[in-house]
């Protein structure tokens, strides 16, 4: 199944992707936002792919890939300090801050593929595929809220999940885990009132479970 997906792909996408991956049984092809469109028709349409549903769509970040903080192969005994001295460390990633990911699934062939496309810092706009699956609309607005990303010819792009005048988009790495503003209902003036976040960021340790401890439950 993964073999005949992969030829398919070569065979009638070969121009129009920049990279096929197979891992973990799964298929993931990389596209320059150009094609997109071209590309989502192609999978949807064709009785090689027969694509007819995007059960995903999100967005990632990866301004700090590559620079671990967290010594994650050890037990969390070493405590807080595990989590602070970090030093400086050099990020191996080469290519653009953003990506779209798309989740791909075709009932009808029984098969999944994943599309990735990347988006430059500098030119957020990526083409919207709503007209191509519908299922994107809130989608793509929940991609744009969280990471800006901008979908051009979405109908309706606004916020989905954060507050009307929120500032900012919480799932990129550089925003502060505590946020800029709270809010807070003020019974005098019966409105609700932004304000500076009055709580202090602190680092979290992660727990990890060694692989050489058993099961407490029998």
């Amino acid at each position: 199944m993964i073999e005949k997906l992969q030829q398919s792909i070569e065979n009638l996408l070969f121009e129009k992707i920049t990279s096929l991956k197979v891992y973990a049984n799964e298929v993931t092809i990389e596209v320059a936002k150009e094609h997109l469109v071209d590309v989502a028709k192609v999978l949807r349409d064709q009785d090689e792919f027969q694509f007819e549903q995007l059960i995903d769509l999100c967005g990632v970040d990866y301004l700090h890939y590559g620079q671990d903080e967290w010594a994650t192969n050890e037990a969390s005994s070493s405590g807080f300090e595990r989590g602070r001295d970090v030093g400086e460390k050099e990020s191996t990633w080469d290519q653009s801050r953003f990506a779209v990911v798309y989740h791909l699934l075709s009932i009808t062939l029984n098969q999944r593929l994943r599309v990735k496309v990347f988006v430059d810092e500098e030119n957020m706009m990526i083409p919207s595929i709503i007209s191509i699956w519908n299922c994107a609309d809130w989608f793509e607005r929940e991609a744009f809220d969280l990471f800006g990303i901008l979908f051009e010819g979405h109908p309706d792009l606004r916020r989905i999940l954060t507050d009307y005048g929120f500032i900012g988009h919480p799932f990129r790495k550089d925003f502060p885990v505590i946020g800029n503003l709270e809010m807070r209902f003020d019974e005098e003036k019966k409105q609700c009132i932004y304000e500076p976040v009055s709580i202090e960021e602190r680092v979290l340790v992660p727990r990890v479970i060694r692989k050489d401890l058993k099961r407490l439950d029998g």
